[in-house]
């Protein structure tokens, strides 16, 4: 059964059965090892395209509960992330209870590591906040269902410069659509945030000419992007209020909220983070009654999930840069049916998403109901 997405925002109900069905997910797994201290939760939402394929986080989470409503809400968007990327993949994710400054040891992710392969390819683990290449590896030395590993085992490295590229194709494409040509050239973009995608995303930006604004709560990564590009450094605070082009979201969620999306000046959202918008049934419209056009998150983020995808095949760089280039193509198609259906461009890109879970899911059981039929005939054939 493919999900619906009316809401970007799971819902968590009061057992974990009731969260599960409210949001359609396949399995949730609780992995507890104690003599590790390991306590960790597996979402699996989706795998009609495929296994499901999600990054690990690690995060000091105030509640159990807490962790069980964001292991859900990752791994459902996951599915979407995927499905509108045209990957063969499903949804999963996982979430790793614990300080990633002083709760980390090998022993930890290796028991963790085990839970993964015992799920036998049904979620394939990758890197995400709060984990490094290292912790990957250790994850590894118990399981072949991990992405994200070091180049020297045969891995991707770093993503970063994959997810940037998608970035930046889906602010061109957006850029396209609004300002009538994809060229950035003196267009004056604010980008939030000055981690290692940012940084990308500044280097692509600046060759192409664009006036840039970089804020951080890091002054040191904030600095190292104005020493490369010429950005000009802002407070954090004032990001919002700056007249510019395009907002570019890079670094936490839910940054486009009722305080937030009045003060914005400028005629594109578009960045990396991810769930930028704190809620979407309410924040989203808000964009739209102030004419602000917004790139959907998931969509234009994917070069992170293209690059590790293509760990599983072999890796190839050049193909990963090749596929996180399609995303022009893919938020334009978003575009293009949000005008001509007259829905917003989040609501665009999950209706694209969903065509594409129900026709393969629809094949896939067509598929099934033959090979039954083909296989109680031959049955039949056999006893006669």
């Amino acid at each position: 059964m493919s999900p619906t997405l009316t809401e970007k925002e799971p819902k968590t109900g009061n057992s974990i059965f009731e969260s599960m069905m409210e949001n359609e997910h396949e399995q949730v797994i609780i992995c507890s090892d104690p003599s590790s201290g390991l306590k960790a939760i597996i979402a699996i939402h989706n795998t009609i395209l495929g296994p499901s394929l999600g990054g690990v986080r690690m995060w000091p989470y105030e509640s159990e509960r807490a962790a069980l409503k964001d292991v859900l809400r990752l791994s459902r968007g996951m599915t979407y992330k995927a499905a509108v990327a045209g990957l063969n993949l499903g949804g999963g994710k996982a979430v790793i209870i614990g300080d990633p400054k002083k709760d980390k040891k090998e022993a930890i992710f290796r028991a963790f590591g085990r839970y993964v392969e015992g799920l036998a390819g049904r979620y394939i683990t990758a890197e995400d906040v709060g984990m490094s290449i290292r912790d990957m590896e250790w994850i590894r030395m118990e399981t072949k269902y991990v992405t994200g590993i070091s180049m020297a085992l045969g891995g991707s490295g770093d993503p970063s410069p994959v997810t940037a590229m998608g970035v930046y194709m889906g602010i061109k494409a957006t850029a396209k659509k609004v300002f009538g040509s994809d060229s950035l050239e003196k267009r004056k973009i604010s980008i939030q945030g000055a981690g290692n995608v940012s940084t990308n995303l500044a280097r692509y930006l600046h060759k192409e000419g664009a006036k840039l604004f970089v804020t951080d709560i890091d002054e040191e990564k904030v600095d190292n992007v104005v020493r490369e590009t010429g950005a000009i450094a802002v407070d954090p605070e004032s990001i919002y209020d700056l007249d510019v082009d395009i907002f570019s979201p890079n670094a936490l969620g839910g940054v486009l909220n009722k305080d937030t999306i009045p003060r914005l000046k400028c005629a594109i959202v578009a960045g990396g983070a991810n769930n930028q918008l704190e809620k979407e049934s309410v924040h989203g419209p808000m964009l739209i009654e102030r004419g602000i056009v917004y790139a959907p998150d998931y969509v234009i983020n994917a070069g992170g999930l293209i690059n590790v995808s293509n760990e599983l095949e072999g890796y190839n760089r050049e193909h990963a840069h090749e596929q996180a280039a399609r995303i022009y193509d893919t938020m334009s198609r978003i575009l293009e049916y949000s005008a001509t259906h007259n829905v917003p461009t989040y609501t665009a890109s999950n209706t694209i998403a969903e065509m594409r879970l129900k026709q393969i899911g629809r094949v896939k059981s067509i598929y099934a109901s033959r090979s039954h039929f083909t296989g109680r005939m031959g049955e039949l054939v056999g006893k006669r």
